[in-house]
């Protein structure tokens, strides 16, 4: 796209599903749309910003997921001077978001860490949905919208030049738990799209809900634990609301031999998923209606009797030793969600290798991660890799897709043809090529008159 002097970056996210990253240019001021990390196969271990920011007036944030605001130290630290703008609830989740990422990868340096926090709490500039802004220094107005991926994330909407161009972020399914549905913008002359699930639908929330109860009661008919790898934000919120759903509903039936719904013992070990589940809470203002109707009638979705939640690391390897030796039945939530890392590593260490426990992925799983092999190998009872050591794969593996946060290919359909009159172009990023070409080819044979093409790097 090159008309009218307006051009589309992409530096990031577009052979593979992270690193999101894009610019928006016309008569040589831009806007970035995320500073993601790479991850998986695209992994780079040089995090620098290698583009020109000289001319880049503001960094607009879908949300806080890694991949899509991992480099952001990154480019505050290669000099950029402009404003962050997004949701009202991404600005309270970003500092957290970050604070644990800094402290993982780059540094436990107290003094640093904050002073990173205070220069990003300088430059966020928090948006109402629904509501246009100015980006200052260029001809570039932005207007944020309703994703329905995680709580406050957004597509973005760009004017400028007379021209519409809306980059979708990450786009979420209906009827996701907590969260209001996306419904597509009344104008865009190019949208750029996510395909992560370009080529495959999601189960509906009725059959993944009861495949998520029946996951649960075979995995503790046997004295197993049930172990959920789970992003920390989004996924995990969404899988504790509706295991308090399945307890409130199925109460005293059995779950395990001699153990009810009400006496299942969830445990979320995840310091940072502890603390999103306690903002999630503070923005019930922007929960759906369904959400905010079971909170009035006494519920507590993210709060209920049976959550135990693990804080300290002492804590954490008494419960993963304890699981390990006992026969209590149990389900643990832990992060991270592709098992690149974080504490659901240590449980699977000391778990994989019993049959009588499961592993259930319920998210995207990227290529060249750990959580894709064990996906693709456990029902083969071949090996992962865990910290240099391979581990056998014993456990019993399952995937119930349904509780991804990203939109079907459906899904994707319906947003870029519920657009009237249809985009000029559609260009298709953040997706493996296969997922890629398949959402190229349906929305190619949908909308004729549009250009659907992929995106390449820069």
């Amino acid at each position: 796209m090159s008309e009218q002097g307006i051009e589309l970056l992409h530096h990031g996210a577009v052979n593979s599903v992270t690193g999101s990253c894009h610019e928006l240019r016309v008569n040589g001021a831009g806007i970035l749309i995320d500073c993601g990390l790479f991850q998986g196969t695209e992994r780079r271990d040089d995090l620098a910003i290698d583009f020109d920011i000289d001319h880049i007036k503001a960094l607009v944030v879908t949300h806080v997921h890694i991949d899509h605001v991992g480099r952001l130290p990154y480019l505050l630290g290669a000099g950029f001077k402009g404003p962050i703008y997004c949701s009202q609830p991404s600005a309270l989740l970003l500092p957290a978001m970050l604070e644990d990422a800094l402290k993982i990868g780059f540094t436990r340096n107290e003094q640093l860490v904050n002073r990173v926090l205070k220069l990003l709490a300088s430059k966020l500039r928090p948006l109402p949905y629904d509501q246009w802004q100015q980006v200052e220094g260029s001809n570039i107005a932005i207007r944020l919208q309703r994703a329905g991926h995680i709580l406050g994330s957004a597509y973005v909407e760009c004017e400028v030049a007379g021209q519409q161009v809306v980059f979708s972020g990450d786009l979420g399914a209906p009827h996701s738990p907590l969260l209001v549905p996306p419904a597509p913008p009344q104008a865009c002359d190019v949208l750029v799209l996510e395909s992560t699930y370009g080529d495959k639908n999601h189960e509906s929330r009725i059959d993944r809900r009861l495949r998520l109860k029946a996951a649960v009661e075979h995995a503790l008919e046997d004295g197993g634990t049930l172990l959920i790898p789970a992003f920390s934000l989004g996924r995990t919120q969404d899988l504790l609301y509706e295991l308090e759903s399945l307890i409130a509903e199925f109460g005293g039936e059995q779950a395990a031999p001699g153990l009810p719904w009400n006496e299942l013992e969830v445990v979320v070990d995840s310091p940072l998923a502890a603390n999103f589940t306690q903002l999630y809470r503070e923005l019930k203002p922007f929960w759906n209606e369904e959400a905010r109707e079971r909170v009035s009638e006494g519920r507590h979705p993210l709060s209920f009797e049976q959550l135990t939640v693990v804080n300290s690391h002492n804590d954490h390897l008494n419960a993963v030793g304890y699981l390990a030796r006992s026969h209590r039945p149990c389900v643990v939530l832990a992060g991270s969600g592709m098992c690149a890392g974080g504490r659901v590593v240590n449980y699977l260490k000391a778990l994989l290798n019993d049959p009588r426990n499961d592993v259930l992925f319920v998210g995207y799983q990227a290529e060249g991660t750990p959580g894709r092999d064990i996906l693709e190998y456990g029902p083969k009872e071949g090996w992962v890799e865990l910290d240099g050591e391979r581990f056998t794969i014993r456990a019993q593996v399952h995937q119930v897709s349904g509780y991804s946060a990203h939109a079907g290919q459906q899904d994707l359909i319906n947003f870029a043809t519920g657009i009237v009159p249809a985009p000029k172009q559609i260009r298709l990023i953040h997706g493996e090529a296969g997922a890629k070409a398949a959402l190229q080819a349906r929305l190619s044979e949908l909308l004729p008159g549009t250009e659907v093409v992929i995106a390449s790097e820069r």
